[in-house]
């Protein structure tokens, strides 16, 4: 981006004005599908505007943590695809997918929105335990919310598969679904100057300054934040940033339904 549309974008963003017309708060258009993949107990795609990725969620049979012999497993990962975005390549995975698969298992672990105990099957030696795999497709800025969405549809979309005589059977799903009982969402909110928005396109995000993305449960309840950019944030900033966080927070969730 050259300095001049750096500034013009700034300016507009100081009057309130994005460049394609929703307003500060405003989220652009938000479509969440499930049951996509055949191949994956629970799946979903979600796509904010022409940012685009899927989660997938694998349940299989584990041996618990030595620390933890009556919990099931839990774990997330991220994949940013090269063909999702000029700027991912090949290769082990890159601080930004880290970052973004931390910032879901957090999500979900701080607020025990999936029951660690009702996977056991017999503690110290065999629980069941939860892959979320999340991808990109294709990336125009937010996708450490579009990814939250994403595995939280996933993760209701997904059904136990039969497991008989020690045996698990992937192409026998029965109607059992995995014990959740929150949906935390992340939000981020962006600072470019004194603005603070959210979901910006690609060319928004390249200009902030620091993020907050700010993880709540159904009654408000804060469960995860993360901190990003160099920026520095006030106390005014982060509480700002907390009650936007909350109220996005609330209007997705209903989107998932």
């Amino acid at each position: 981006m050259n300095k001049e549309q750096k500034k013009h974008i700034i300016q507009s963003l100081k009057q309130g004005v994005r460049l394609d017309g929703r307003d500060l708060e405003e989220y652009r258009e938000v479509i969440i599908e499930t049951g996509i993949s055949a191949t994956a107990e629970g799946s979903a795609r979600v796509k904010l505007g022409e940012t685009e990725v899927i989660a997938g969620v694998k349940i299989g049979i584990d041996k618990p943590f030595p620390d933890r012999p009556d919990d099931g497993i839990l774990m997330v990962n991220a994949e940013f695809l090269p063909l999702s975005s000029p700027d991912f390549e090949s290769g082990p995975p890159g601080i930004e997918s880290i970052e973004l698969a931390r910032v879901v298992d957090r999500g979900i672990r701080e607020s025990k929105m999936i029951d660690l105990k009702k996977l056991c099957i017999k503690p110290g030696e065999k629980v069941w335990g939860v892959m979320i795999d999340i991808c990109t497709v294709n990336v125009d800025g937010n996708l450490l919310d579009a990814a939250g969405l994403a595995a939280m549809a996933a993760v209701r979309d997904a059904k136990f598969p039969s497991y008989e005589n020690d045996q698990v059977d992937y192409k026998k799903m029965t109607e059992k679904g995995l014990p959740y009982s929150k949906l935390p969402i992340p939000v981020t909110i962006f600072k470019v100057g004194n603005v603070f928005l959210v979901d910006p396109t690609e060319e928004e995000e390249d200009l902030y300054d620091a993020r907050l993305t700010v993880t709540t449960e159904e009654s408000g309840q804060l469960c995860a934040l993360q901190k990003g950019g160099e920026g520095p944030l006030s106390a005014d900033d982060v509480k700002k940033m907390l009650e936007m966080g909350a109220l996005k927070g609330a209007e997705l969730r209903e989107k998932l339904g």
